[in-house]
């Protein structure tokens, strides 16, 4: 077995179909234009997948350029709902207060053997057993009594699997809330009202914010994971899940994707940061759970510089719009 605790330079993404009112989307494979519906990208595209190149097809709507998508017509309500006067943070870097900033990520070959897993929510997760190593790395450290998010990416395999809440088991096995599987090499989604181990039913390692990208390759290909005080007992796809029980129109549902706006200034940011902000005017970021206001995910590296990413807080929230949203959908329960 081998393991590493690296951010991988892995993009997801397809870009959606939004529509008119509740009409059909359609699939175009090309960049999304201010006529064009999004695109959910090809239930037949497959790519091999490549530690070096982005997860998913390239037609993945995590991958798409959403640069020129129409705004939505209620994006001023979705903005003063997470907060028009908030800033953008960074939820990860090196250590604070003794506990480990953002989602290591656990990297395993297929040679890793597979251990049990059982989950409280069994009926919306993916069975085990899972590749998980020994000592596996978990969000906020070992000891941490948050939301111990646990990533595990099979490198060889092109297989993601994630926990929520994942806590060892005493048996050699773990056990968590709800846990996932996503394939990296397919445009293949999860079941509609099905969670994952994020709220919004997403895969969490594609939407960080790594290391390996900003500083080593200069450029992340793919959108990014926002978290939002408040949001609607609703989602829109890709998500897969909403969680809360209001019902207000002017808050945004699971699965909304945020654009920085293309006129905001980013030349008097640091290098690395300008690189983040780059991406959130390109690939955006969807909201993926609840949580704090535009509070942007990334992985754990203790070469993060955390005075440059501090400087993401002077990035307003008045400075995003919420691009056309595609229909909405409701978990029947």
């Amino acid at each position: 077995m081998i393991q590493l605790q690296i951010s991988l330079l892995l993009s997801l993404s397809i870009y959606l179909s939004a529509c008119n009112g509740n009409s059909s989307a359609q699939a175009p494979n090309n960049p999304p234009l201010e006529t064009e519906t999004p695109s959910q990208g090809s239930s037949d595209s497959f790519k091999p997948y490549s530690y070096y190149d982005r997860a998913f097809p390239d037609d993945n709507i995590w991958n798409a350029d959403i640069s020129q998508a129409p705004v939505d017509p209620d994006s001023d309500l979705y903005i003063n709902s997470l907060g028009r006067n908030g800033t953008l943070h960074a939820d990860f870097g090196t250590v604070w207060e003794g506990s480990k900033l953002g989602i290591p990520v656990n990297v395993v070959y297929e040679n890793q053997p597979k251990v049990p897993v059982s989950f409280t929510y069994a009926e919306h997760s993916d069975k085990g057993p899972y590749p998980i190593p020994p000592n596996a790395l978990i969000q906020h450290g070992q000891n941490s009594t948050g939301d111990r998010h646990l990533s595990v990416v099979d490198v060889d395999n092109g297989l993601l699997y994630e926990i929520y809440r994942a806590f060892p088991d005493g048996k050699g096995g773990w056990r968590g809330d709800s846990g996932a599987v996503f394939d990296l090499k397919t445009n293949k989604q999860r079941p509609d009202n099905f969670t994952s181990a994020d709220a919004a039913g997403l895969p969490i390692f594609p939407a960080l914010v790594r290391y390996d990208e900003v500083v080593l390759q200069g450029e992340i290909r793919h959108a990014l994971r926002v978290t939002a005080n408040k949001t609607r007992r609703a989602y829109v796809f890709p998500a897969t899940h909403q969680a809360s029980t209001l019902t207000s129109t002017s808050l945004p549902p699971m699965g909304a994707r945020l654009r920085l706006k293309a006129d905001f200034d980013i030349s008097a940011y640091p290098k690395h940061v300008q690189i983040i902000l780059r991406a959130l005017k390109k690939y955006g970021m969807f909201i993926a759970d609840n949580g704090v206001s535009w509070q942007i995910t990334g992985d754990f590296n203790m070469n993060w510089d955390d005075q440059e990413l501090a400087s993401l807080r002077r990035v307003p929230g008045s400075a995003f719009e919420v691009i056309k949203l595609p229909p909405l959908k409701y978990t029947p329960w």
